[in-house]
């Protein structure tokens, strides 16, 4: 390793810069940071230190080979303008079918990477989150494995922080910046609305079952951030909600119900979230005669997560259903 100097020369004062500069990234650290790594004189940067929810990692500055088992992601590297070589194909959205293409590895499921495909690929940098986070410790083995996992309890936060880091590994600290400044824009656009317009529930259907989901819960930023007002407080967080009733949802009794269709989310047969709420109980609900019934699309909200065009979509879906 190179012993840095300052411009006169002398090491402690280079350490002594060094020690500052440290301390205010430090300062504004978030659960996902970076530190840049240099050599000490005018030459960029060709690692930095990232800050990630398991830990800290040395990954190379524009890694040239990226698998990700992560679909936000994959939407945000898209967005800046960044190569992906390879990634669960079997869960690409719609909206990013020109990734669907045998020229993209097909690394493995969300949850069970293709360790021997990974390995073949000689990447030089793998991300995971949420659904993959446990297979960072093995995926670290090949290359450097950065977990950027979302906090539902500070979504927006964790959001922001994850593309930000994105951003300084490929050197698109702009573009994601005004991509950022955007939503925030959409954001508080979207909060005029809510401001009034009821309360609202999110549920989600799945196998004929109805879920919850309340303010600390993977939809909960749909509350916190958006604005809209919650029905009901006493939600039980779980990853896919808490088991409810129809006559639960009559007692409730939402201004509006925002629906995500988790079998259409991940291609499974069986009714669908129009006919699993259609029977007398739901019909009696204001949301239904006030025809404020919102379907979301559930591959931004359930498959995505997050990422800067579904961010982007779900907020416009939120801001066109209410406004």
């Amino acid at each position: 390793m190179k012993t840095l100097t300052s411009a006169t020369g002398h090491p402690r004062a280079a350490a002594a810069l060094i020690a500052v500069a440290a301390l205010s990234i430090a300062g504004c650290a978030s659960p996902s940071a970076v530190e840049s790594s240099t050599d000490g004189d005018s030459n960029p940067a060709t690692e930095i230190e990232v800050t990630h929810a398991q830990g800290t990692t040395t990954v190379p500055v524009n890694p040239e080979t990226v698998i990700t088992f992560d679909m936000a992601t994959l939407d945000t590297l898209d967005a800046l303008g960044v190569e992906v070589a390879g990634f669960p194909q079997a869960n690409v959205p719609s909206y990013l079918e020109s990734y669907a293409g045998d020229e993209y590895l097909d690394a493995g499921t969300l949850f069970e990477p293709d360790y021997e495909a990974v390995n073949a690929a000689e990447p030089d940098l793998i991300v995971v989150a949420n659904r993959s986070a446990e297979a960072l410790a093995e995926l670290n083995e090949i290359a450097p494995t950065i977990d950027l996992t979302l906090d539902w309890a500070d979504y927006r936060g964790s959001f922001e922080n994850n593309v930000t880091t994105l951003g300084e590994i490929f050197e698109k600290q702009s573009e994601a910046e005004s991509a950022l400044a955007e939503i925030d824009d959409k954001i508080v656009e979207a909060q005029e609305i809510t401001a009034d317009a009821g309360t609202g529930l999110v549920v989600m259907t799945s196998a004929g079952e109805v879920t919850a989901y309340g303010d600390d819960s993977r939809f909960g930023w749909l509350y916190t951030e958006l604005g809209v007002e919650t029905a009901v407080d006493n939600v039980e967080e779980a990853t896919h909600g808490d088991p409810v009733s129809f006559e639960f949802l009559l007692e409730s009794d939402p201004d509006w119900l925002f629906v995500i269709d988790r079998d259409a989310a991940i291609g499974e047969s069986g009714s669908s979230a129009e006919q699993v709420l259609d029977n007398e109980v739901v019909a009696g609900m204001t949301a239904r005669s006030e025809d404020q019934i919102v379907y979301l699309d559930s591959e931004p909200w359930y498959i995505v997560m997050s990422g800067l065009t579904a961010v982007n979509d779900m907020v416009d879906q939120i801001t066109e259903s209410l406004g």
